[in-house]
């Protein structure tokens, strides 16, 4: 895990390399795109579904905060990508925030408006996978240090823990 604090932001940028010993990067895509699947194994998504507003797919996700914090939202599109580079196959997803009418901000939830994540998945050579994750969101209002803090050494790499138990739940179920 690495994490960037530019000085001119004030803002922190995660960038995340890990493995997933037993779980095929196919897998691991199928699994990351999967929002209603997602909403089993993600404790925090509150909120989270995919719609069309003018021919484009636009995902709304509200994540709970802890109390006394209010929850957070984002609007963004995304796309997963299959490639083929020199024989090895590679899964690129690339999120990023909008803003579109159809989903006005709610009362009482913090609307992020700058959210950016990008995800590789590929082999690892084995039976399983490398994912690199670069992560970057404003997520407004006040946040007290101790939550970044926390999301910095223990929610990012719980993160990588939690996709990799839904992978293994997840292969159960189809």
């Amino acid at each position: 895990l690495f994490i960037r604090f530019p000085q001119q932001s004030g803002l922190y940028e995660y960038k995340v390399f890990g493995g997933l010993a037993d779980v095929p990067p196919k897998l691991c895509a199928d699994v990351y795109m999967d929002l209603d699947f997602r909403k089993e194994w993600d404790q925090y998504v509150k909120e989270l579904y995919e719609e069309t507003y003018d021919g484009e797919k636009v995902i709304y996700w509200e994540v709970k905060y802890p109390f006394p914090l209010s929850n957070r939202d984002y609007v963004y599109i995304r796309e997963c990508r299959e490639m083929d580079v020199d024989g090895r196959k590679i899964w690129v997803v690339l999120a990023k925030s909008v803003a579109v009418p159809q989903c006005p901000e709610k009362p009482g939830i913090i609307r992020v408006k700058s959210y950016k994540q990008n995800v590789v998945i590929e082999s690892d050579g084995k039976a399983g996978c490398k994912v690199y994750m670069y992560y970057f969101d404003n997520p407004g209002g006040m946040i007290p240090s101790w939550l970044v803090n926390w999301a910095s050494k223990s929610g990012v790499p719980a993160f990588l823990k939690d996709i990799q138990k839904a992978c293994l739940n997840y292969s159960k179920r189809t």
